[in-house]
Order: C-alpha cells, then sequence, then structure tokens
C-alpha cells in the first residue's frame, strides 16, 4: 500500500461528504494519481456517501470553518489542490439560520490562509447562482450579470469570490471559481426539489409548490456537473476564472412537479402553498457555454433522462 507522499496529486475536499462533493470524490478516486483527503463535519453529509471501495482516499470528521480543526489537515498531507465545497445549503435552511451561514466565511478564510502558506497549486471553490440575485439579464454571463443578491447565502458566496481574486492578485494563489445552479442526482437530500417530488410521487402523496410554480429552475445532472468540474481541474486553461455549471434548459417548478408525475405513474395532487417571502427567484437561466466546451459540447442531460436515472439508483 502507497504511502499518500508517493501520489502525484493530494487533494482535499471539504463538504465531501455532501450531494456533489461525494460524486466529486467518488469520481477522482477513479484516477490512480490522486490520494483524495475527504474532510465533513455532517450537519448535512452523510457517512453513506463516502466511497465503499479503493485506499487512495480518507475521511476525517472537521469542521473547516474551526482553524484548529483544519489547518492540521494541510500540515499533515502536503495538499496540493483544495476543492472547498463544505457550506450551509438549502434556501429554507440558509434563511432559517442565517448566522451559520455567516460562519463559513470562516471556512473561506482558513482555507485562503492554509492554502497561500503551504503547496497547494489551486482553490477549487464553489459558489452558486444566488449570487445573481434577481436577474436583470438572460442568459447569465460569468462576466456582464451583476452580482445583486441581499441573501445571507449569496452575499456569502459572493464574498468567498471576491476572496479568491483578493489572494491571487495578493499571494498568486490560482483560483477556479464554480457557480452551480441547481444540481440534482440520487444522493441528493431530500428536502431539494427534484429529490424531494420525487419522493412524495412514490408514495402517491401531495406535492407542495409554493405560489403558482411559474419560477423557472435550470436542473442540471450531477454527472454532468462532475464531468464538467474534473475537466477544469485537469486543465490550467480555467484557472482564474469564474465558470457557470448547469443546464440550459428552463423548466418551471410546476411543469418538474407534472412531469414527475407522469414519469413514476403517480396519484399525487400538485397542492399550491403561499409563495416563499424571499429566496424563491422567479427565474434561472445561465449561460454555459464555457460549461459546453469543459464538455466538448456533447448533449446534456435531460430532466427526463436524470428523473430516470434516479430511480434506476433508488430501486
Amino acid at each position: 500500500m502507497k504511502s499518500f507522499l508517493q501520489y502525484t496529486n493530494r487533494i482535499l475536499v471539504t463538504g465531501g461528504a455532501g450531494n456533489v462533493g461525494s460524486a466529486l470524490v467518488h469520481r477522482l478516486i477513479q484516477d490512480a494519481n490522486n490520494y483524495v483527503i475527504i474532510v465533513d463535519n455532517l450537519s448535512t453529509g452523510t457517512i453513506e456517501k463516502l466511497p465503499t471501495i479503493g485506499n487512495n482516499w480518507k475521511f476525517i470528521k472537521c469542521d473547516a470553518n474551526i482553524y484548529d480543526d483544519i489547518m492540521p489537515i494541510f500540515l499533515s498531507y502536503n495538499i496540493d489542490y483544495v476543492f472547498h465545497y463544505a457550506a450551509t445549503v438549502g434556501v429554507q435552511r440558509t434563511l432559517d439560520n442565517p448566522v451559520s451561514v455567516l460562519h463559513d466565511i470562516e471556512g473561506i478564510k482558513n482555507i485562503l490562509n492554509l492554502s497561500k502558506n503551504t503547496p497547494v497549486k489551486r482553490v477549487f471553490y464553489s459558489s452558486s447562482s444566488e449570487v445573481y440575485g434577481e436577474p436583470v439579464e438572460f442568459p447569465q454571463n460569468e462576466q456582464t450579470t451583476p452580482l445583486n443578491s441581499k441573501l445571507p447565502y449569496a452575499i456569502v458566496k459572493n464574498i468567498g469570490e471576491a476572496f479568491l481574486k483578493s489572494y491571487k492578485q495578493e499571494f498568486n494563489l490560482d483560483y477556479t471559481i464554480f457557480r452551480f445552479f441547481n444540481t440534482y442526482g440520487p444522493n441528493q437530500s431530500q428536502d431539494f426539489v427534484v429529490a424531494k417530488f420525487i419522493k412524495l410521487a412514490l408514495q402517491n402523496k401531495d406535492i407542495p409548490i409554493y405560489g403558482d410554480g411559474s419560477q423557472s429552475r435550470t436542473l442540471c445532472y450531477i454527472d454532468d456537473n462532475i464531468e464538467a468540474t474534473i475537466n477544469a481541474f485537469l486543465s490550467s486553461n480555467w484557472e482564474n476564472t469564474t465558470i457557470n455549471i448547469g443546464n440550459d434548459n428552463e423548466t418551471t417548478v410546476l411543469d418538474i412537479a407534472k412531469k414527475i408525475i407522469e414519469i413514476t405513474n403517480s396519484k399525487s395532487n400538485i397542492i399550491h402553498l403561499p409563495a416563499l417571502k424571499e429566496g424563491d427567484m422567479t427565474r434561472r437561466l445561465p449561460d454555459i457555454s464555457n460549461m459546453k466546451t469543459l464538455l466538448n459540447n456533447r448533449p446534456l442531460v435531460s430532466l427526463e433522462d436524470g428523473i430516470q436515472k434516479i430511480l434506476e439508483k433508488w430501486s
């Protein structure tokens, strides 16, 4: 068995027991040149999402927002690359716990301060489409669309982006920012829209929608997300850039529910709840030109195919 020092790439993934983080880990460990250190405080991530095969990874329960927790990992593992995916996620969860969202700023600072003083070559950061707020431009472009959200979650993501750019300027620490739009898959927590709707449909239970359901979303299947981000990792062409990671097929929340009911042959009824007071943006549509380049312009997974993939994994 090789020592971690014998691997070409020693990679830290924070939030590695979450939906996107765990999928990233599973892909990274397929490369025998990679040794992956997985960090998660398990507040929303779960042990069940960690790999069950391979010896080129290690899980450490740790909170990246606590300096004394994360610092020894940098000093012990000679880390080459960091994917900083740890964060408080989910619109309602972040609205209910705004102070915990603000704590994520400490995690960003910890990761960057430790990276600039160690051999880290590049930091990959999970930002969010929420930084765009209620968009004033369609599609949302990484360079031209203003970042105008007032929600704590989005503000913290925007602060994270500013930190990365500042550390590049001051300390020459390279970065890549991923602005994730809705990413779904079989390991997603079931309080997010697609997983939640599928679970209810399979039980023939009512599917609740906030407002009239006309708010639109673009849903990116996890495999497309991971392939694009891995390709950005493997190429220096994407250093010090910001990339929208999503899908450009716009669908209303009401149509998502209807499609899931149809595909699952469910007897669920759609019920309408009062619209959320904040956080439920009316429209999302990213410019994914950069992502398509990363995927060699292949077609993205359709919503229908993505739902079928989840049903197959859940069966």
